[in-house]
């Protein structure tokens, strides 16, 4: 597999810019805005079900300028080589690499103003995944352990799973801010750590080994059973690894018995057409994956697609290589989600750590840029066709309406019918906000 790819930063610089606690903005939710924007979620959940969350995060930064906010009229080291082409929704132009999502950008919205004050891989990977910038020193390369749980676990957490599959799902792999933090074992997610591109692909550990059968297995978890019970009396205190193993454990063997679960992850049990519209290469088939799972049960999943990180060759590499692929990807996700009634109960996120900067480098490439950069989503309750605020002449800053990471989180959570102004709790039972001052993005809603 090869979506494990070197990026620029080997080593994360330290920022010392630090999120105040009222968010990026300095604004909070208002009784009234919370109540309103806490029916019209109920609203949603009503008519539809629960909802589900797919966010596809392309690690590395994809240049917001060379695709979804292009600047025709700026000048050549700024607007770069690629043209606009229009889409489906009148007087939105979108890059001319991207045919098929131009032509179903109705089911999207792009938000052309968001904005963070970080521009280093690890933290603003932890910054986008979780809603929260991490403390000073952190450094998800070397440590992975992220600081704040990500969305999804906190999803798995505050809801719970759905029959027999997990509640969270990470794929190809999990990123190191993909995690549990704090909450612990029971909000890890369950990572297939496999391409669902190659060929024989199959989920590491989803099968019992084949000498054994489902009585020995049974018989196996009975005896793990009476160990641990075992275990617990001779130890007043269970340390914090063995709980974890434990935990683990259990998963597994609840995984390996459920036919539900073992249908869900078997892609190839999907028709070769719709293989072939999705793209035989990892993000396509991890989107497949991804909607197999959502209609499974599955609440979150998080796509790693990797890598976006163009700082040199940048128009070559996005034209000839990611673009056509994410073309595919997209489009036909948002495309199969409606096509199956699932599109109004599964949000889908789709956005990078920052973007690339509006000025072409010396080795024709962009390099990070979090000022400003386009998020794009739809589905689960959210209109679409919008575009929302926008950037300045260059693609430089937000020229109107900006949107950051804690804004993000809160209305993610309160479209998943999860009440943004809750705590969690780490296990000293020391309270985390859930968000850290983040708005309702109202145009979405």
């Amino acid at each position: 597999m090869k979506y494990h790819q070197p990026y620029c930063d080997g080593m994360i610089r330290r920022d010392f810019l630090k999120i105040g606690a009222t968010g990026l903005f300095g604004m909070q939710f208002g009784l009234t805005e919370l109540l309103a924007a806490q029916a019209k979620a109920a609203k949603v959940n009503s008519a539809t079900r629960e909802i589900s969350l797919i966010y596809v995060f392309l690690k590395g930064g994809m240049s917001s300028i060379d695709t979804f906010d292009l600047k025709s009229d700026a000048p050549s080291e700024i607007r770069g080589e690629f043209h606009s082409i229009p889409s489906c929704i009148p007087g939105v132009r979108i890059c001319e690499h991207l045919p098929k999502i131009a032509q179903n950008l109705g089911k999207l919205s792009l938000i052309r103003s968001f904005t963070h004050h970080n521009s280093d891989h690890g933290p603003a990977d932890h910054y986008m995944l979780t809603g929260y910038f991490p403390t000073a020193g952190f450094n998800s390369i070397l440590k992975p352990n992220n600081q704040h749980p990500s969305f999804g676990s906190v999803i798995a957490q505050k809801l719970g799973p759905r029959g027999s599959v997990p509640p969270y799902v990470c794929l190809p792999t999990m990123h190191a801010s993909a995690g549990s933090a704090f909450l612990g074992p029971s909000a890890v997610p369950f990572v297939i750590e496999a391409d669902p591109s190659a060929a024989g692909f199959s989920v590491p550990d989803l099968a019992p080994p084949i000498i054994l059968n489902a009585d020995r297995l049974a018989a196996r978890q009975e005896l793990l059973a009476q160990i641990d019970q075992y275990q617990r009396k001779a130890e007043a205190k269970a340390n914090r690894a063995a709980h974890s193993v434990g935990v683990f454990g259990q998963k597994a063997h609840a995984l390996m018995t459920s036919s539900d679960a073992r249908h869900a992850f078997d892609i190839g049990s999907e028709s070769e057409k719709l293989r072939d519209a999705y793209g035989r290469h990892t993000l396509g088939q991890s989107c497949l994956m991804a909607r197999r799972l959502v209609e499974a049960g599955v609440r979150c999943v998080t796509i790693e697609h990797s890598n976006w990180d163009t700082h040199n060759d940048n128009f070559n590499v996005l034209k000839n290589q990611l673009l056509p692929k994410f073309d595919e990807a997209i489009s036909t996700l948002f495309r199969d989600l409606s096509d199956r009634g699932l599109l109004e109960s599964t949000l889908v996120i789709v956005s990078g750590e920052f973007g690339r900067t509006p000025r072409i480098n010396k080795d024709a490439g962009r390099d990070h840029w979090g000022k400003c950069f386009t998020v794009a989503l739809g589905g689960g309750g959210i209109h679409g066709g919008r575009v929302i605020g926008k950037s300045d002449a260059w693609a430089q800053e937000p020229a109107e309406n900006p949107y950051g990471p804690e804004d993000l989180a809160a209305t993610l959570y309160l479209l998943l019918g999860i009440n943004p102004l809750e705590e969690l709790h780490t296990p000293e039972g020391r309270p985390i906000a859930l968000t850290n001052g983040g708005r309702l993005i109202k145009e979405l809603v």
